[in-house]
């Protein structure tokens, strides 16, 4: 069941200054990861990780958990060129890029419940037909403050990632229509406590922004913020990097866009101007992660430059030909692969290259894309809260 109509509200989303929060609440007021010169800090144990006591481990990496992206909705387009399949001598190679996390295992059985049509997903690779139940995905762009390479595109420097993209995508039964709905890094949520590596747990807060889930508790913290704001199952987990989104792009050949006003951002790098321009790796990037250089300046007017993207790479993959090209198939399906992590349902070359033929209905006049509806939170005109009733309505008509 798809949703049509709300684009969300659109506060000033600005960064700069805190303001209050209610008292005796805990907050979550982090300056924008553009900008911010110093890690956030969070009233918990340990102001990085959220850690409560527990067992003591060193905490594994979480199969590159702190891959470095803002971006991350082009993640399931970037999928779809798997449909096509690969090449046998390079299969093996493409199926060892992918990384999982154990998300199902990690948070147990206390998460909204399945969708109806969600389980066929769950068939074995080689079973007939493609599965064509609904599905919900929350795909992520985790913003890494290290990296050479990632740095380079406009990467920080700092220690620890946030996942300052966040879209839920909802395929309806039959995959032949998509909705995206995007999250605003600025929205002030209820985080949960998580379940960490180690046995320990993050400290629930209160009026967090909803990004700082990904950095104290990884993908597992995310899906589990997610669930609660939206109680909506995600079937699905998809990240993708910095450096691996460029690299799709540029093995597209590029993008095609058209904006209707200029953008001039010294932050991101960007420097447009109204109208159609054919983008390599490195500009899409920034087109995705310029804020300051719009006509508002806010992280809703970054999101409806994100989704122009996202329907311009659908347009794109779908210009290819890729089953008679096998050089370039492997070109694009190594980027694919070598950014993605995922969770242990997509973790195979099989699994995401089942995942993208079941796809291959959907086109781009077919996804809509929104953005959760939202108004300025009533103690910080810098951050947003969810709107109601219409996010509900909204998350209702994904269920």
């Amino acid at each position: 069941m798809g949703y049509e109509g709300h684009d969300g509200g659109r506060g000033d989303g600005r960064d700069e200054g805190g303001g209050e929060v209610p008292p005796d609440t805990p907050s979550d007021p982090s300056e924008d990861a553009d900008v911010r010169a110093d890690p956030p800090t969070e009233p918990v144990t340990d102001p990085v990780t959220g850690r409560v006591a527990g067992p003591s481990a060193d905490r594994q990496p979480a199969r590159r958990r702190a891959r470095a992206l803002r971006f991350a909705g082009l993640a399931l387009a970037g999928v779809l060129v798997l449909g096509a399949g690969a090449a046998g001598w390079s299969y093996w190679q493409l199926g060892d890029n992918v990384r999982s996390v154990d998300i199902n295992g990690a948070l147990g059985d206390d998460r909204p419940p399945r969708g109806t049509t969600a389980s066929d997903q769950g068939a074995s690779a080689s079973a007939p037909p493609l599965p064509t139940g609904s599905l919900n995905i929350l795909v992520l762009g985790s913003d890494s403050r290290s990296g050479g390479e990632n740095q380079a595109l406009g990467g920080g420097d700092s220690g620890g990632a946030r996942s300052d993209t966040a879209m839920v995508v909802h395929l309806d039964a039959g995959r032949t229509a998509a909705t995206v709905v995007s999250i605003p890094r600025d929205t002030l949520v209820d985080r949960p406590a998580c379940p960490l590596p180690d046995g320990g747990s993050t400290q629930p807060v209160s009026h967090a922004m909803f990004n700082s889930a990904y950095e104290v508790g990884g993908p597992v913290c995310a899906v589990k913020t997610a669930e609660l704001l939206t109680d909506v199952r995600m079937d699905h987990y998809v990240e993708i990097d910095f450096t691996g989104f460029a690299r799709l792009v540029d093995a597209l050949g590029g993008v095609t866009v058209t904006t209707d006003e200029d953008i001039d951002d010294d932050l991101s790098r960007l420097h447009l101007e109204a109208g159609t321009h054919h983008l390599d790796g490195t500009e899409a990037l920034a087109m995705a992660r310029t804020r300051y250089g719009t006509a508002d300046g806010s992280d809703l007017g970054r999101i409806d430059l994100q989704h122009t993207l996202v329907k311009a790479l659908l347009d794109q993959i779908g210009k290819q030909s890729l089953l008679t090209d096998p050089t370039e198939l492997y070109e694009i399906a190594d980027a694919v692969t070598s950014s993605l992590t995922t969770d242990t349902g997509l973790d195979s070359l099989a699994e995401l290259t089942r995942f993208a033929q079941s796809l291959q209905g959907l086109s781009s006049p077919a996804v809509t894309t929104v953005t959760m509806p939202v108004l300025p939170a009533p103690w910080d005109s810098n951050r947003v809260v969810a709107q109601q009733p219409e996010a509900e309505k909204l998350w209702a008509s994904l269920r």
